[in-house]
């Protein structure tokens, strides 16, 4: 029986060079079609806090060796990662229906998320995007530009931006048109390009929106019947990284809201993905984490991590 199934997929497993990220990006499409032939309808999210880090670090860098090159806005950076990674997937997708005579259209959409300007999280500086540093490379270009740095579990340092919550995909409507013409939809990458209204008018603000909440936001408004977030593990874990580390096959949202609240889960990279999982758990839907290697497995609830309800066994 066939789904409509929104698939997350993760920005830092999509690699840190163009090359890197389109070899990945093959494999990616290979999963996705095993999904697609099985006739599920489909939309597909992704990260881009790597991509989009890159891109305003090189902007940056180039306006200030050429006077004639204009400064680019955050906002802009994450309309050209969209493009970017969404034309490498599309562009892979649509290799792989040919090399299966699978026909099927797949379309990426730049997508604007309208976010509060009264966010609280406009005071606070959470989202990590970039590349990693060194403890003495990040405070180096933090005197040097203002940015804020913090540590990323245990990888490095990286820049971190405000991340206000998702309100409104404002191309919903053409979404739900292309899905209902059977097209795999590529929409909401990096969670949006982050704008606010003001006087009936759209303005992007300098932020990133986590992409997990947009998905969620995303599988809720469509009503979807599935959330799949695709990450670099088979299975959301308990302890991780530590002799004690413990795979789980479920959790309820009440286990799930107890992790959260024993810290098990780490802020930027696990625990969104959890909280977007049980939004849209909440609200009736299924949600499952696992790794892109075993999407097709996990949907036939073979791995995974899925969030329920109720504790099911």
């Amino acid at each position: 029986m066939s789904q409509k199934i929104v698939i997350a997929l993760g920005g830092n497993a999509l690699g840190s060079s163009p090359q890197e990220q389109l070899d990945k990006l093959r494999h990616a499409a290979a999963v996705i079609a095993d999904l697609a032939e099985e006739g599920n309808e489909l939309l597909i999210t992704h990260g881009n806090g790597p991509q989009v880090g890159m891109i305003n670090h090189a902007m940056e860098q180039a306006a200030k060796q050429d006077a004639d090159i204009p400064y680019m806005p955050f906002p802009e950076c994450g309309a050209m990662s969209q493009g970017y990674i969404g034309y490498h997937l599309q562009q892979s997708l649509q290799n792989e229906f040919h090399r299966r005579s699978l026909r099927r259209n797949c379309v990426s959409l730049v997508t604007q998320v309208g976010v509060d300007e009264e966010d609280p999280a406009f005071q606070d500086f959470t989202k990590p995007v970039g590349c990693f540093y060194s403890r003495e490379e990040a405070e180096k270009i933090s005197r040097e530009t203002g940015y804020v740095f913090r540590e990323d579990s245990g990888r490095g340092w990286r820049r971190v931006v405000p991340s206000p919550k998702p309100a409104e995909i404002i191309e919903l409507d053409a979404i739900e048109q292309l899905l209902k013409a059977h097209c795999i939809v590529i929409a909401g990458g990096g969670g949006g390009i982050p704008v606010i209204r003001h006087e009936n008018s759209l303005k992007g603000v300098a932020s990133v929106i986590d992409k997990d909440h947009t998905s969620s936001l995303l599988a809720r408004q469509l009503h979807a019947d599935l959330l799949m977030i695709l990450t670099t593990v088979d299975r959301v874990c308990l302890n991780y990284g530590t002799d004690s580390q413990q795979e789980l096959s479920e959790m309820s949202l009440s286990d799930a809201g107890r992790y959260l609240s024993q810290g098990q889960f780490g802020t930027g990279s696990m625990e969104p993905k959890i909280e977007a999982c049980m939004d849209f758990v909440q609200a009736g839907g299924r949600a499952v984490i696992t790794s892109m290697d075993r999407a097709s497995e996990a949907l036939h609830h073979q791995n995974g991590t899925w969030i329920t309800a109720q504790r099911l066994h």
